[in-house]
């Protein structure tokens, strides 16, 4: 992760790489969410990520309404969180939230699904799901299952899936594992996701240091949601594992240039590709893991949310190609 703010020389190879503007939105997440917070209690990193969250939260785009409910399961409720507009939406997206299997709720990443509602018009659920190390796998996944699973029993409209970082991986879980299913996603739009790539690969290695996302971090949450004799192989945990990439919906990556993830969905785009499936893959040039969050203030990662939206009206109406 990032060092002291304007330390030009602790930036390393980034300081001239990286936007000023990026620059200041990187200083800006570590003066609230420092590197050194991961080797605080769960329960202390939780507060104060859930503190840098309400700071950077923009509010909702006017005609957004929101409601919130609970998906029952037999052994618990998972909360979810439904935006729409007035119009009739022609979609449903199904939006996975990201932080590390370890972070996050509906109100982490609330403003983004608002703006993903307003921009594309169509619906929006944001699944909540079990986190770590409370929740060992498969529990998120268990969880971003039934969400999807009351999607496809109460509503009509395509899905589209969708997740950034930790969410990506269980968008891409929840693509790989419903691929049959009747009402199996339209598509899916995968935002810098984790997808469990081979960590000696092009991004982890040039990237292994990179401003708030480093290859150690992706270990420390790896190892934290990772249940006692954890497969190597599980593609519900690590979605690059699996076999079989065959009649996965038409798909989007996006990944950032200077994050060590953005191989993973490189090399998924590929193996979609092979096995005769729809996939695309862009690496934004210059931006860094967690982009969608700088929107406000960073020109660049505000274009890329726009083509990220963009993304999911197409896949959502059948016109991804």
């Amino acid at each position: 992760m990032a060092s002291n703010p304007g330390n030009s020389a602790s930036r390393g190879k980034y300081a001239d790489r990286l936007d000023p503007k990026l620059w200041d939105y990187i200083d800006e997440v570590n003066s609230w969410y420092p590197p050194e917070i991961v080797a605080a209690p769960i329960a202390e990193q939780r507060a104060v990520y859930d503190k840098m969250c309400v700071a950077f939260h923009r509010g909702h785009p006017e005609g957004v309404v929101t409601s919130d409910g609970l998906v029952a399961t037999a052994a618990h409720a998972i909360p979810v969180r439904r935006y729409h507009m007035a119009n009739n939406a022609a979609a449903i997206v199904v939006y996975y939230h990201g932080g590390g299997f370890v972070l996050g709720d509906l109100d982490s990443h609330d403003d983004i699904c608002a703006e993903i509602c307003a921009g594309t018009g169509f619906e929006v659920i944001s699944a909540d799901y079990r986190l770590a190390p409370e929740h060992l796998h498969p529990a998120s996944f268990d969880d971003a299952l039934a969400v999807f699973e009351w999607v496809a029993a109460t509503s009509a409209l395509p899905i589209v899936l969708c997740g950034e970082s930790a969410g990506g991986n269980l968008a891409a879980a929840m693509a790989q594992a419903t691929r049959h299913h009747p009402r199996h996603a339209v598509g899916q739009m995968l935002i810098y996701p984790g997808l469990g790539g081979d960590e000696t690969g092009r991004s982890y290695v040039e990237h292994a240091e990179a401003p708030l996302l480093t290859v150690a971090d992706i270990e420390f949450y790896r190892r934290i949601r990772s249940a006692p004799g954890q497969s190597a192989d599980d593609p519900t945990f690590s979605p690059l594992k699996d076999r079989d990439f065959s009649g996965l919906p038409p798909t989007v990556i996006v990944t950032a240039e200077c994050d060590p993830l953005s191989s993973d969905g490189e090399i998924y785009r590929d193996r979609i590709l092979a096995a005769g499936g729809q996939a695309r893959w862009r690496e934004e040039p210059r931006l860094v893991h967690s982009f969608l969050r700088a929107r406000p203030t960073v020109p660049s990662a505000a274009e890329a949310f726009a083509r990220i939206v963009g993304d999911i009206v197409r896949l959502g109406a059948g016109d991804e190609r």
